[in-house]
């Protein structure tokens, strides 16, 4: 088997962990770039030059693949913004709930992507764990992490707001007794 056929990588994880790690000052999201460069160096790998150094070749994919993370995640942001920023498409409750959904909506929207993904697909859509887990290509227990986080923090803002969530309930899962 040629060297591009075969690479063994594990020498270089925690150097690559330790860049990704500078790079994002985040320890899961230097895992997921990782994760991500590993998975473009396999798809890539026959063009590594045999004799090439294999830690600069992995090193360059990861900072590329960093860059292209960050620029897409630009790019949506500023889509997320834009779609904030638009007046809703039905009209608006009177009253309290106004406020109240209004209130719920921000909230929503400070959630990281993953977690807004998630939560949407399971309380909003009423899709199950495995559905959810198979429109976002990842494992059932992601999504539940991801929805159980959202929920939490969603908490966290309800606790520091004026106002209870307690009248909302998120479908998929058991409300906090108040």
């Amino acid at each position: 088997m040629s060297g591009a056929a075969r690479l063994d990588v594990t020498a270089h994880l925690e150097a690559l962990r330790r860049y990704a790690r500078v790079l994002t000052r985040n320890g899961s999201e230097a895992d997921d770039l990782v994760q991500g460069a590993l998975l473009r160096a396999l798809e890539k790998r026959a063009s590594f030059r045999d004799g090439a150094d294999l830690r600069v070749w992995l090193m360059s994919i990861l900072h590329n693949h960093h860059i292209d993370r960050l620029r897409s995640t630009s790019a949506a942001t500023a889509r997320e913004t834009a779609w904030a920023d638009l007046a809703p498409g039905f009209a608006p409750p009177a009253g309290e709930h106004a406020v109240r959904l209004e209130q719920l909506r921000a909230a929503v929207l400070t959630l990281p992507e993953d977690q807004r993904e998630a939560l949407h697909l399971v309380a909003i859509e009423g899709l199950s764990v495995a559905e959810a887990a198979d429109v976002l290509s990842v494992p059932p227990g992601t999504v539940m992490s991801r929805v159980g986080r959202a929920r939490a923090a969603l908490r966290r803002w309800e606790d520091g707001g004026t106002a209870r969530l307690s009248s909302i309930r998120l479908v998929g899962g058991a409300d906090d007794a108040t």
